[in-house]
């Protein structure tokens, strides 16, 4: 495991509920996050989860720690707060742009399928494409959650071609067999799944007996 920030990009397909709990499960296991939101992403958010994002840097930290502690059972406090780093993604002087610190590990949490589509090829034309340039070329762990129905010949493809790289694509397909009662059980399915596969423990889901 890479020594920098945990990278999570949040790009504008469905299922925005996905990336802020997986955020808050992140800040209460201490772990840093850098955090990149694309403009659909935020206009997905907005529509799901009833949160507005505006601007960059510490407003969208704190909008987001204000949506975690009104939610929450347990608050996140300001020292949580510092773990969080929210980056625009044109800003090309940020760590996040640079492959020379080594890899790290990155998560797209919903990936949209255009945003697949430009990591597959290599595009870098905002910091979240470059991340997952940097997380693939420097061999760190990279996390794709992508949610559309169905999936075409496409999307398919490009699946392949980075699961071929040893990039992790992990659908946000919930199971069932754990009887689910609520949403957002369903939601921790996803985000426990995600943590299992960056060592990060957490208590969202049950051991399978067998």
């Amino acid at each position: 495991m890479s020594n920098n920030p945990l990278l999570l990009a949040i790009t504008g397909a469905s299922g925005a509920q996905y990336s802020l709990r997986l955020i808050e499960m992140l800040l209460l296991a201490n772990r840093a996050v850098d955090l990149l939101i694309s403009d659909p992403a935020r206009i997905v958010i907005k529509q799901e989860c009833g949160l507005e994002l505006n601007g960059d840097g510490d407003s969208v930290v704190s909008a987001l720690l204000t949506y975690f502690n009104s939610r929450a059972k347990n608050s996140l406090d300001s020292s949580k707060g510092e773990k969080l780093q929210h980056f625009g993604l044109n800003d090309w002087f940020s760590p996040v742009a640079s492959g020379s610190g080594g890899g790290r590990d990155m998560v797209i949490c919903p990936c949209s399928m255009g945003s697949l589509a430009r990591v597959r090829h290599g595009m870098s034309a905002n910091l979240i494409e470059r991340g997952a340039d940097v997380a693939i070329k420097e061999q760190g762990r990279l996390i794709l959650v992508p949610r559309e129905s169905p999936f075409s010949p496409i999307h398919l493809e490009n699946m392949l071609a980075l699961s071929q790289l040893g990039v992790i694509i992990l659908p946000a397909a919930p199971g069932f067999y754990h009887r689910p009662q609520s949403i957002s059980e369903l939601i921790d399915f996803i985000v426990a799944r995600i943590l299992d596969r960056l060592d990060v423990a957490h208590e969202l889901t049950p051991v399978w007996p067998g």
